[in-house]
């Protein structure tokens, strides 16, 4: 029996014909003896009726075993539903099939959890994800499923229009370990060798603008083997984009064209071009992180100044120390329960903060055990920069910059969830700020291992008027590098590349100290190919799981992968990972050692 319509397909228009229909049982009702039958498929939902046939008692019998969740066929005429019984909720709520014949593929047993939107959402994650196949038959997943399939479709029309090649690289790369941990993978072939699953083609799509391609673009798998969470997997899909002879402007305009169609091919919304931008150093300043969500305020102020002779020895040593005091204000917080500022100050503990200093304004009156130690002055500052008011609450941050702003831009997060729960922050759902956070520094310093490390990655180009401090000051040169920020969510970032052999050889040997035979066993052929003509290049990758996170509302990406792992790296559905033999290990020629309890 084939279908003639889907399940969400016939209208009132369709009365008369004689239709077949394929899919699962959403729901049965008795009704007398007359079964009422809610037909489900990827499209939509039908109502069919099978009414007690005294002269087919095969038809009967067939049509009273079945059960949700079980695979049919029926063929029969639609009929226009009576004026009281059509669903004015449902795309097909003014007519139902009468079933004259029916097939039955397959009889289910009765699911581990219902296959309903609400009452699945309140389903354990784990059962979610050990019978994921039913999990996905859910209206929301499938929803989620077709507007990820219309992202990936509206991004591969824009960038052919724009004369963009689709074209894929290995997965089976060389070892870098520069960057995140990798997943290697022994060869058969070549005994104690192994390749690295790419945490992105970066290497290749430079290859690429050296090859003359001049415009690139992948929906690429990359992996990374590291800690996840909810927007994070270790195997994720990417999209990835290198032009040749292309500036930062033109990058932000293209780019910005792309969020533009992908939203508005989806969503139905015009997103307004162009967008703002923001240097790196600002959004930590006011936000206090570098994907700051500026959908709503409580922005950082800096005290450096103000506590810098403070008898309050806390605030004052820390500037003396080359640190800073910041503070932000947030409005009508005063109220925090112990509790929940309990959590606050576990909050800035677990980013390095031996405390957390507040004041409170309640009943005309700053109640905090720090303000004994504050001078008028210092007070009379604090109450012009934040303007204070009743019910509010100062948070403060003393430390090193880049530790002071990271506390508070994770309190002020905290504080913007707590105003939501009060009612007293809201926040459109259609609400999409995006902002580009540029200049970004091109280096930052590892304390632990002595030595200068690339901000985004080694093959960032510096800004030209900061490279003459590449050799006397590397943590003042800004590197060409661009994030896409969106609602406080890292869209993706990338940069203008260096394409000059010798200044990436000095990057790599001079800056950020690795050995000469390193460079080369890992860069060389990069080198090797910048001697023969390597075109001005840059480009940039988003996160696809994230960018399709957002456009669905989600606050997770696993509910936007079809079969994602969980946070310990498993799927639960295929339970993997899983040992191997002793014969595949040793037709690899890897042995393994177990620590523990499995030694």
């Amino acid at each position: 029996m084939k279908r003639t319509h889907h399940c969400g397909q016939l209208r009132g228009s369709d009365v008369g014909k004689l239709v077949s229909l394929i899919g699962w049982i959403d729901s049965i009702r008795d009704h007398g003896g007359i079964l009422f039958i809610d037909l489900r498929d990827r499209e939509g939902l039908t109502q069919v009726k099978a009414n007690p046939n005294s002269d087919d008692s095969d038809f009967n019998a067939t049509v009273h075993r079945l059960r949700d969740e079980s695979v049919i066929g029926i063929k029969g005429v639609v009929e226009a539903r009576d004026g009281d019984n059509v669903n004015a909720t449902l795309p097909t709520g003014e007519i139902e099939v009468e079933i004259s014949e029916v097939v039955v593929h397959n009889i289910s047993e009765t699911p581990p959890f219902p296959i309903d939107d609400e009452k699945g959402d309140r389903v354990n994650e784990d059962l979610r994800l050990t019978y994921r196949y039913l999990d996905l038959r859910r209206g929301k997943m499938r929803r989620m499923l077709k507007l990820r399939n219309e992202t990936t479709k509206s991004i591969r029309n824009y960038m052919d229009e724009r004369g963009f090649y689709d074209i894929e690289t290995p997965t089976l790369f060389k070892s870098t370990p520069e960057g995140a941990r990798e997943y290697l993978v022994p060869s058969r072939i070549q005994p104690g060798h192994f390749y690295a699953l790419p945490q992105s083609p970066q290497q290749f799509k430079q290859m690429l603008m050296v090859s003359g391609v001049e415009r690139y673009f992948q929906i690429a798998r990359c992996y990374r083997d590291e800690d996840l969470r909810a927007d994070r997997q270790m195997e994720f899909t990417q999209l990835d984009i290198e032009l040749s002879f292309v500036d930062r402007e033109e990058m932000y305009s293209i780019m910005e064209g792309l969020m533009k169609r992908v939203w508005k091919d989806t969503l139905g919304v015009e997103i307004p071009t162009p967008f703002p931008r923001m240097p790196f150093q600002e959004a930590m300043d006011r936000y206090g992180v570098d994907k700051p969500d500026t959908r709503f305020c409580l922005e950082l102020s800096d005290f450096s100044e103000t506590f810098a002779s403070s008898s309050f020895k806390v605030f004052s040593a820390a500037v003396k120390n080359g640190g800073v005091v910041k503070a932000f204000k947030a409005p009508t917080l005063a109220n925090v329960t112990q509790g929940e500022l309990k959590n606050l100050e576990e909050v800035a503990k677990s980013l390095g903060a031996k405390g957390l200093a507040f004041i409170k304004i309640e009943d005309g009156e700053w109640k905090s055990p720090i303000v004994k130690f504050f001078s008028d002055e210092e007070k009379a500052t604090l109450q012009e920069k934040l303007d204070l008011e009743e019910g509010d609450i100062v948070f403060f941050a003393a430390s090193e910059w880049e530790q002071a702003c990271a506390i508070l831009g994770r309190i002020r997060l905290e504080c913007g969830e707590l105003l939501k729960k009060r009612g007293k922050l809201e926040i459109p759902s259609d609400q999409f700020d995006f902002l580009w956070v540029v200049e970004f520094p091109l280096m930052t310093y590892d304390e632990e291992h002595g030595r200068y490390v690339a901000s985004h990655h080694p093959f960032t180009s510096p800004v030209p008027e900061d490279s003459h401090l590449l050799d006397s000051d590397p943590k003042r040169v800004r590197g060409q590098h661009y994030d896409l920020v969106l609602n406080g969510v890292e869209l993706g970032g990338g940069s203008i590349r260096i394409h000059q052999a010798d200044l990436q050889k000095k990057i790599f040997e001079d800056v950020l100290k690795l050995p000469a035979d390193v460079v080369e066993s890992r860069f060389g052929y990069m080198l090797e190919a910048f001697k023969y003509g390597a075109p001005p290049h840059g480009g940039i990758a988003f996160g696809l799981d994230r960018l399709v996170m957002i456009l669905c509302g989600m606050s997770s990406i696993r509910e936007v992968i079809a079969f994602p792992k969980t946070q310990k790296g498993q799927c639960l559905m295929t339970e993997s990972p899983s040992p191997v033999s002793e014969k595949q290990l040793k037709d690899l020629h890897v042995e393994t050692t177990l620590l523990g309890k499995e030694q």
